[in-house]
């Protein structure tokens, strides 16, 4: 098998990719990391756990500081979700073992594929499984909401499902230091509808987090990502 192969075989998910063991999985790193690691460094205050839906699917979108978001944003959902990760992550055997038991696929950062807009369906046709995303499309320490792609936006709209914004802030800085833990705050704010033009969501997305985080939020002219057509 090619590494091309590889590469489309990890952007592209069926509905029976996203198994009980994936979520076992998860909630192992979750052990690790939230019990094991970051206490020992960070005390974690989760905020908005309420407004996290239990009746209907979701799209959680939150800003990006570290590689310990996915396992932030599950904790404070408390639910499985599936991830989109750029597809450069999948490109080392180690780094692609354990996005892929993360429930993690791979995207083109550049464009919205047909595999990216498949996936997601497939994700919503489980019984129990939701969708995390980062519109950043990289980890962003410079206390700024910007560089957003609009494709989270697109795939909303898609799927008809409203996005939940979530805002991470207090390890802009690494801190290795256990006697002066700093405080980590994962905070979730009030639903964006769906049921409004691409631009409208990707603004009240930006504006939402830079108040959840106390960011500046930079608006700028960018475009929605065009979806390319690729092979079934």
């Amino acid at each position: 098998m090619t590494k091309e192969k590889q590469k489309k075989n990890y952007s592209k998910r069926d509905v029976s990719d996203f198994t009980e063991n994936k979520y076992r999985f998860q909630l192992f790193a979750r052990f690790v990391v939230l019990k094991l690691i970051l206490p020992l460094f960070y005390k974690i205050e989760y905020i908005g756990r309420e407004k996290i839906p239990t009746d209907k699917k979701f799209i959680i979108a939150g800003n990006h500081i570290s590689y310990f978001d996915p396992i932030l944003a599950g904790e404070i959902a408390n639910q499985p979700l599936a991830y989109m990760g750029k597809k450069e992550l999948f490109d080392h055997p180690i780094s692609a073992f354990i996005m892929d038991g993360l429930a993690c696929f791979a995207v083109n950062r550049e464009k919205l594929e047909v595999s990216t807009i498949k996936t997601a369906l497939n994700i919503f046709k489980t019984e129990r499984w939701s969708l995390g995303i980062f519109p950043q499309g990289g980890i962003r320490r410079n206390r700024k909401i910007e560089n957003i792609n609009k494709g989270f936006a697109a795939i909303a709209k898609q799927m008809k499902t409203d996005i939940i914004p979530l805002g991470i802030s207090g390890c802009e800085e690494n801190n290795w230091n256990p006697f002066k833990r700093k405080i980590l705050k994962v905070i979730i704010g009030d639903s964006i509808s769906y049921n409004q033009e691409v631009d409208a969501i990707f603004d009240e997305w930006g504006t939402k987090v830079a108040i959840l985080t106390g960011y500046e939020y930079i608006k700028e002219e960018t475009h929605a990502k065009e979806v390319t057509k690729e092979p079934v």
